[in-house]
């Protein structure tokens, strides 16, 4: 499995309010470029759509402890999916048999280890971002 280093840091912060205004930037700068749902394009998937709707849902059902832990990735993470063109780990998801998951690992310029998962729908072939967490 390769690791993509990110040219990015994550984002700094001391409370919760403040990481989420700081990602919601970065997601609505994202969102204005876009027409109906936001989305970037990846590098490994050969410049298809990926969702990043779905990863605010996933996040809020956090608490909020961990939302704050998982924020302060958000911008390595999108940086990722952009330019990553390794491997993922994939497996079929066990909750869904028409969905595969993929799982990305990235480090930080500071050399933190993270992990980024994509839910991909085998009918319509879409692929939704859903999370980012720090990997052990």
């Amino acid at each position: 499995m390769s690791i993509y280093k990110s040219k990015l840091i994550k984002l700094s912060g001391t409370s919760y309010n403040e990481l989420e205004r700081k990602a919601r930037k970065i997601h609505n700068d994202i969102a204005r470029r876009t027409k109906r749902n936001a989305y970037v394009r990846s590098k490994y998937f050969k410049k298809d759509k990926i969702f990043i709707k779905l990863f605010w849902e996933h996040l809020n059902q956090k608490p909020k402890r961990d939302r704050k832990r998982r924020l302060q990735y958000y911008q390595c993470a999108i940086d990722l999916l952009r330019n990553s063109a390794f491997e993922p780990d994939t497996k079929s998801n066990p909750n869904g048999k028409h969905e595969i998951v993929h799982r990305f690992t990235g480090m930080t310029i500071n050399g933190e280890l993270f992990s980024v998962q994509i839910k991909e729908d085998k009918r319509t072939d879409n692929k939704h971002f859903i999370s980012v967490f720090p990997s052990k």
